[in-house]
């Protein structure tokens, strides 16, 4: 008897084991879909963007001689001789595969006319020099190919990979020597644009909060008929197209527009305000469109608390401001937090508004990386300006995570 209730406990837990992988595989195949959808759409671009962002194949490819005799090269003198034939033997094959112009254009990145310095050399070298006279015979065609800086480029950009690009995007380069410092003046704007960049999405989120608390304060204490209409005019922006919004402020803000000339019919103003094509008009704009963002957390979170708290801190004895303040503005820092984080991420990344309503000195970092990706075509810098912009909104997600957390640490030992 007691073999065979043995028996019957084996084969009942196996065929539980078979259920629970049964129900695991079809919970796998439920979410298969999704997994697949977000590979390809999502991670797999991202993960090309920061490859993009430190490959460095073009000098490799086309000067493969040049940067195995340079491998060695320790930068504190001139190269070698048999450097300078590799380059001659590289640059003669490049000509024959017309690529030159490749290695040209990504040196050229490196250091300002590197793209004619090497054309040139390329069109004037006809044979490979002898054997100790191939020094003298490059810099008698360019006096460039005598400096250490030029032969510097040459190796840093020697690849397979590089932190040109990451560095560039932080304003900062690599010297003669190898050592990291900060790029020339006249070269340095990223800083600023990141700077800019995120000034001006903190500045939208505090103005999407300011407006957007009262009306979700509004929706989540009306009763539901109210509240359910007013929320068809939150939701109306996401039934137009964003250009056309975009559009539409430029007309209202322009010189000749409805807003200066309501303010002109009131005797506000005697002359025309500048609205567009500055700061002022990307706040407008941007505001009007991310709006809706901080609406729904809030109100998701207000409608949640009950009118019961503030009814018993002001009969205990509490003002009605004290009673905001201390009672239900504490249950709301979930929706602010969460609002903000999300009008801040989508704000910081925005380029077609800025674009259209902003000045020269309003641009965003997104302008720069499609200038770089469509008009330049430098992936390298494009990619590398993405991924510090992908670094700031992971920093952004991770310290809202920890401030989540830690704020339901604190109110769980409370």
């Amino acid at each position: 008897m007691a073999a065979f209730v043995a028996v019957g406990d084996i084969s009942l837990k196996r065929r539980l084991r078979r259920a629970e992988r049964a129900r695991q595989f079809k919970a796998l195949a439920l979410v298969l879909p999704l997994l697949a959808f977000l590979l390809f759409t999502f991670l797999i671009p991202i993960g090309g963007m920061l490859w993009r962002s430190v490959d460095d194949w073009e000098v490799q490819q086309v000067m493969p001689n040049t940067v195995a005799a340079l491998a060695t090269w320790d930068g504190r003198d001139l190269p070698g001789d048999p450097a300078y034939r590799a380059l001659a033997a590289d640059l003669m094959q490049a000509t024959k595969d017309r690529t030159v112009a490749t290695a040209a254009k990504r040196l050229n990145y490196a250091v300002n006319g590197f793209r004619t310095l090497l054309t040139s050399t390329a069109r004037k070298i006809k044979e490979v020099p002898a054997e100790g006279q191939a020094k003298a015979a490059l810099v008698a065609m360019d006096p460039a190919w005598g400096q250490r800086t030029t032969w510097a480029a040459i190796k840093n950009a020697g690849g397979p990979v590089t932190d040109f690009y990451l560095l560039a995007a932080l304003d900062l380069q690599r010297n003669a020597d190898g050592a990291v410092v900060n790029a020339p003046d006249e070269q340095s704007i990223y800083r600023d644009v990141f700077l800019r960049t995120l000034g001006i999405g903190l500045g939208v989120t505090v103005l999407c909060l300011i407006l957007g608390f009262p009306v979700a304060y509004l929706l989540a204490s009306l009763p539901a008929g109210p509240s359910n209409l007013l929320m068809i005019f939150v939701l109306l922006p996401f039934w137009t197209s964003l250009l056309v919004r975009t559009c539409a402020w430029i007309v209202l803000l322009q010189s000749e527009g409805v807003v200066n000339g309501a303010l002109q019919w009131l005797g506000l103003i005697e002359e025309p305000l500048r609205l567009i094509y500055n700061r002022v008009g990307v706040f407008v704009a941007m505001t009007h469109v991310l709006l809706p963002f901080m609406i729904l957390p809030l109100y998701s979170v207000m409608k949640a608390i009950s009118p019961a708290y503030v009814r018993a801190a002001t009969s205990l004895g509490a003002t009605p401001t004290q009673a905001f303040l201390r009672v239900y503005l504490p249950q709301t820092l979930p929706g602010i937090g969460a609002g903000g984080l999300l009008v801040f991420i989508l704000a910081i990344g925005y380029y077609i508004t800025p674009a259209l309503v902003g000045g020269a000195a309003d641009q965003m970092i997104s302008y720069f990386i499609a200038f770089y990706t469509t008009d330049t075509v430098n992936w390298g810098l494009a990619s590398a300006l993405g991924a510090v912009l992908l670094l700031c909104t992971l920093v952004l997600a991770v310290v809202y995570g920890k401030l989540v957390h830690g704020q339901q640490m604190t109110g769980g030992l409370k």
